[in-house]
């Protein structure tokens, strides 16, 4: 009896034994399931695909079925779609601004209050703040290495012609190649200029009161009334003139002083050439990526495509059905599929975050001297860049992440352009800025179907500093989908 229940207890501990065991080992397998999540989403890298003056409706993976882009494509079928995603600014400058702070431009001091809101001149004094934060140097200091490749355009110095104050080094870039403005019309030849039509335009009414107080003058002084000396008459004509002449010989010298190539701080080309100017911005972003295989790294890809002056290489001149706005387009697809081969080259697909979009909507009153049109297409959207129309501010929205976001889904919930600085900087495992506001939120839970709404309830839309619309995003009553649908859906 006594043996016959030592051995059911025996068997009991044996089982009991079993189960613990099993149990550890399930409890271990659960933690080292978390552990591998929670790597894959900390510290990643980081590529930011930037188009400049790009229609939502040029891309086929937002409907377009005529220009050829199949590695925007890709982007779209391995990732997530944003349907309704917003610029924070219709024009560069304050956009890019927004974008790299997380923070409306009207925060920053990035919003006009003049007519032109974007800087026009390398030699301009302003600039995005010293003590403004961008998530390049939030980046830097966990250890990221850092580029900007391409557009700058937030201003390059303040007292001096080299203190370099707004130049991206100062701004948490370790390495910047590219153009400290932007793409101008006036730096192609041929391709006519920006700035002597809005030269012309202002100046007719100076030149009416000069001319009409010169005639004046002339009659008072034949009639008696009152003598003008000749020597004030002749240091006014002196003044006039030598004003026109600078003005002149500005403009003609304007692809010198205003258009040139940088590699951090030093001028390597001026003025600017486009012969293969992307196929060179495409190939500092490879080696960029070779150099940092073993380094978590932010790659800022800031494509002049499609922005005028338009350009193509000879590979991609006359070969899309859209004339030079489409391949340049083309051109800059074939851009975005060198990174993404030179990802998989190096293994670095399921590591890397990459996000493409444009800084805001496609300029539809683009005309070229010879009279072509060289705007792009805002889809089922009225109005384009530098209007708060929806067509000026509705933008792509592509986010890749193998493994960590949702493949092949849409996202038909506002987001910004503005929230790229929140989701960045905490999966890098930096902390947000607490002295100061920041307007975008983090899109991981939305990307990774954690949650399903935005929680952007009022966007604001400004027309340089003026406040134009505001979009409301009620919770209550606001439609809220995940879906993988093969069509777009818009509220």
């Amino acid at each position: 009896m006594c043996l016959t229940r030592i051995v059911t207890i025996h068997t009991s501990l044996n089982s009991f034994r079993k189960k613990m065991g099993l149990l550890l080992l399930l409890i271990i397998c659960h933690c080292a399931v978390n552990s591998i999540k929670t790597h894959s989403v900390s510290k990643p890298n980081i590529i930011l695909l930037m188009a400049d003056d790009l229609g939502i409706g040029d891309l086929g993976c937002y409907g377009n079925k005529t220009l050829r882009t199949p590695n925007i494509d890709r982007l779209a079928e391995e990732g997530v779609t944003l349907t309704q995603h917003i610029a924070a600014a219709p024009l560069c400058t304050p956009s890019r601004a927004a974008f790299l702070t997380g923070r409306y431009p009207i925060r920053s001091g990035m919003a006009a209050f003049s007519r032109v809101g974007v800087f026009l001149f390398s030699a301009s004094s302003g600039g995005l703040p010293s003590e403004e934060i961008t998530f390049s140097k939030l980046l830097k200091q966990k250890g990221y290495a850092t580029a900007l490749i391409g557009k700058w355009h937030l201003g390059m110095n303040c007292e001096s012609s080299n203190d370099f104050c707004h130049h991206p080094r100062s701004h948490g870039f370790d390495y910047f190649y590219g153009l400290p403005v932007t793409n101008f019309r006036d730096c192609k030849p041929g391709q006519g200029s920006v700035f002597l039509k809005g030269v012309q335009k202002d100046l007719v009414i100076p030149v009416q009161i000069t001319g009409i107080a010169l005639v004046s003058l002339a009659v008072v002084q034949y009639i008696g009334l009152f003598k003008v000396p000749f020597k004030a008459l002749g240091y006014f004509l002196l003044i006039i003139t030598i004003s026109l002449v600078v003005l002149i010989f500005f403009f003609y010298h304007f692809r010198q002083l205003n258009c040139f190539l940088m590699r951090d701080h030093r001028i390597i080309q001026q003025p600017l050439s486009y012969e293969n100017l992307t196929q060179r911005l495409t190939k500092e972003a490879m080696k960029f990526i070779e150099r940092n295989t073993d380094t978590p790294f932010l790659l800022f890809l800031s494509y002049l495509h499609v922005h005028t002056a338009l350009y193509a290489s000879e590979n991609f001149k006359g070969k899309s059905k859209h004339g030079l706005y489409g391949d340049a387009v083309e051109e800059m697809d074939w851009s975005v599929g060198q990174v993404l081969d030179v990802l998989e080259k190096h293994q670095l697909g399921d590591k890397t975050l990459v996000y493409f979009t444009s800084d805001q909507g496609a300029h539809v009153e683009e005309i070229s001297s010879a009279g072509e049109v060289h705007g792009g297409y805002n889809g089922i959207y009225k109005g384009g860049k530098s209007t708060n129309w929806e067509g000026g501010i509705r933008v792509p929205g592509l986010l890749r992440w193998p493994g960590v976001v949702q493949a092949g889904a849409y996202i038909d919930e506002p987001t910004s352009n503005m929230d790229i600085f929140p989701t960045i900087v905490k999966l890098a495992g930096a902390q947000l800025p607490s002295d100061r506001i920041i307007d975008g939120h983090d899109l991981l839970p939305l990307l990774q179907g954690e949650v399903t709404q935005s929680k952007h309830e009022f966007l604001f839309h400004y027309c340089n500093a003026y406040l134009n619309a505001v979009r409301w995003h009620p919770g209550n009553r606001w439609s809220s989908t995940i879906s993988r649908k093969a069509g777009l859906h818009h509220t």
